[in-house]
């Protein structure tokens, strides 16, 4: 291995690649430390299903995309538009408007561009049929903003941005794990890096950062997201503990974000405590708006149907972690089990099932049969049975008169057979981070750019705050990542 390249790239997923693949094509070497072995390669974005939320004006544009779209696809399906200022708006409407607005504005307006340019690196994508369509009257709809993912999903997406590194000569370690910046009065030059047991100082003309978030660290949990995050689940990479940040702030990077914020869902309860490649993202439960979520003491405590999951997933698992037992059930009827998504379906799923109320409560383990009995009861006779279900909408069939009540795609309890599902929190990412100018450039806590470092992907901080709409992770990963290698290129030939 060369002892001095252009560009070094600390990670291994989505962010890193995209920046590699950026700083090669300014015609910088370059050189990609991925801490994990070969087979887990990918950090995060291995995980995923890949969707990627991108601003689209109608059909024509995603046929940009995905150039093998069929006539039969555009005949037998509503693909809507997803309009700049739409993306724009659903960006801060779920942040509470706290997400900062030139990261907002650069992720929404280049994310069109950034999709194009991944395809001419051999990025294929596919319209997300199976999880963000129903079909209705004869014709699928897409909805809630996300209709775009890789194809093969985040395993798909990883392979083909490895081949298409290698393809552009990047070169690749393994288990290389990097300790801390060399760096200077003139900036960073360098990376400290363990490999075989041994450390080495790498010489670099820039560095680009995109190692993740601090998720799979129990003590930074604990630290910045606060008691009982040490008993979250971590739904990726157990590789992600926040070394990308660390070495940054040691050199007088600027703190950014929503430290004490992250994405967490309801992930299976008997999950593993980090990601199994074997499942993917399947340990997630995602359809809760067609059903309920009850806690320990048998009541409902959110609005599954507050809004479209992609908007609502990323926050609830904190809600369930909050839970006495950092537990839930998911509970749904016949009338509804045949929209829950595919990962309800796994082998590896807690799950029981009954044909009344009275026997699916006694199999509900840890909760208390009675007042669960009651609660559907409640449920049952507040729910607006006179507003017709339509799952493609927001269809405002809820109930009324709840202590909590639900606001959209409210159905009663009551059609065997039933089915429940136990969840608890899985952590995906965090929200707290560096704070990056518009090239993606590191600002230090003087607010000046840090020559030589960039950064990219979950440790950015500033984008997302107390929630995130879906998709937006990878998409961020990717704008970003593109404009911090094209940067580190730059400054390293020029």
């Amino acid at each position: 291995m060369p002892s001095t390249y252009d560009v070094i790239v600390i990670g291994g997923g989505n962010a890193a690649f995209c920046a590699a693949l950026a700083a090669r094509e300014s015609g910088a070497s370059v050189l990609v430390l991925e801490c994990a072995p070969i087979a887990e390669r990918g950090g995060n974005s291995r995980f995923t299903a890949g969707a990627m939320r991108v601003a689209y004006n109608g059909v024509d544009d995603l046929a940009r995309l995905v150039p093998d779209l069929t006539a039969e696809d555009r005949a037998n399906t509503d693909f809507g538009a997803y309009t700049a200022d739409q993306y724009y708006d659903d960006l801060c409407r779920v942040t509470q408007y706290r997400t900062d607005p030139q990261l907002a504005e650069t992720l929404v307006g280049r994310s069109f561009e950034t999709l194009l340019w991944m395809r001419s690196k051999g990025i294929r994508f596919a319209p997300i049929y199976g999880r963000q369509a129903f079909k209705v009257d004869g014709k699928f709809k897409f909805w809630g903003g996300l209709t775009v993912e890789a194809w093969g999903g985040g395993p798909g997406l990883v392979d083909a941005l490895y081949g298409g590194a290698e393809r552009d000569g990047i070169e690749i370690c393994y288990e290389s794990r990097a300790l801390g910046l060399i760096h200077n009065d003139d900036g960073v030059n360098g990376v400290i890096v363990r490999r075989n047991g041994r450390t080495v100082n790498l010489a670099a003309r820039a560095v680009v950062i995109a190692s993740g978030g601090f998720e799979a660290n129990v003590e930074w949990r604990t630290r910045y997201l606060g008691p009982g995050w040490d008993l979250a689940k971590v739904r990726g990479s157990r590789f992600n503990t926040g070394d990308g940040i660390r070495m940054a702030l040691e050199i007088g990077a600027m703190p950014f974000g929503n430290w004490s914020g992250c994405h967490a869902v309801g992930w299976d309860r008997n999950a593993p405590d980090f990601g199994d490649l074997a499942v993917g993202d399947g340990f997630q439960k995602h359809s809760y708006p067609f059903g309920i979520i009850v806690n320990r003491g048998g009541l409902r405590f959110v609005d599954e149907g507050a809004d479209f999951r992609n908007y609502t997933y990323a926050k609830y698992g904190r809600a369930v972690l909050e839970q006495p037992g950092q537990f839930a059930w998911q509970v749904f009827d016949r009338k509804v089990t045949h929209l829950l998504r595919d990962e309800y379906r796994i082998k590896r799923v807690t799950r029981v099932s009954a044909n009344t109320l009275e026997e699916l409560a006694g199999k509900l383990e840890d909760v208390d049969a009675d007042s669960f009995l009651k609660e559907v009861r409640t449920y049952n006779d507040a729910v607006r049975t006179e507003i017709p279900f339509n799952p493609n909408i927001k269809d405002g069939r809820s109930t009324h008169g709840l202590q909590v009540n639900k606001t959209n795609w409210a159905n009663t309890i009551d059609t065997p057979p039933f089915e429940a599902y136990a969840i608890t929190c899985g952590i995906t990412f965090t929200f707290g981070g560096l704070r990056i100018d518009g090239d993606a450039a590191v600002i230090n806590t003087d607010g000046a750019p840090i020559r030589g470092l960039y950064a990219a992907g979950e440790l950015v901080g500033g984008l997302f705050y107390f929630n995130y709409p879906g998709g937006t992770g990878l998409m961020s990963g990717s704008v970003f990542g593109r404009i911090a290698g094209a940067s580190a290129g730059r400054a390293a030939r020029g």
